[in-house]
């Protein structure tokens, strides 16, 4: 997958960046850091400069964030609640379940939206959540705007400044994406295990 990339960018430049890194964004498997840090290499090997890399791939970013938030849109509440409904028992969800996490995101998503962007798979996924709590469109485009501007500003230089090097950036932010899922396994079960306890001692 690395040369394909690698060979989109030779061929298209900024073009190739905003499209791959909307592609990124709607089918997160795509790695971010390489589009991003080969793309602060190329500012020295061919006609881009940093701040088209980093234009290019904010534009490409927000784009795909907004795709995911209209898909988000149509999974909204009383869409869940069917769901619910039909497979609720084998989930073991219920329909107050699904109020709260809605009533949940209303309050925290601003800031979920903003941090989840510095996060591998989650900066990408965060805007499905997003519309089905049909967070105020503006908002969102503005928080996810300004949490992919830093990220992007950040891989693409440490891609520039690392020239012919920015393989080891990409190593990096491996280690980074592993401890990031692992930690986020962690959260997971742990929040399964009192979610569980918490039924039992309410049954």
């Amino acid at each position: 997958m690395e040369n394909w990339l690698i060979n989109i960018m030779n061929e298209f430049g900024y073009w190739g960046i905003l499209l791959l890194i909307a592609l990124e964004n709607v089918f997160p498997p795509i790695p971010s850091e390489i589009i991003l840090t080969f793309g602060g290499f190329m500012t020295h090997s061919s006609d881009l400069n940093i701040v088209g890399v980093i234009l290019a791939a904010t534009v490409g970013s927000v784009l795909g964030a907004v795709i995911l938030y209209g898909v988000g849109l149509q999974l909204d509440v009383e869409r869940m609640e069917k769901i619910v409904d039909r497979w609720g028992h084998i989930l073991r969800l219920t329909k107050k379940d699904i109020h709260k996490a809605d009533a949940w995101f209303d309050k925290y998503g601003p800031w979920t939206v903003f941090f989840c962007r510095f996060i591998p798979l989650i900066r990408s996924l965060i805007s499905i959540p997003a519309g089905m709590s049909n967070m105020n469109f503006g908002l969102f485009l503005v928080l996810t705007t300004f949490g992919t501007l830093i990220w992007n500003i950040a891989l693409v230089n440490l891609g520039a400044y690392f020239g012919a090097s920015w393989e080891v950036i990409v190593g990096y932010m491996d280690v980074y994406s592993k401890i990031i899922y692992a930690v986020l396994a962690l959260l997971f079960v742990s929040v399964v295990i009192l979610y569980v306890r918490k039924r039992r001692q309410n049954s």
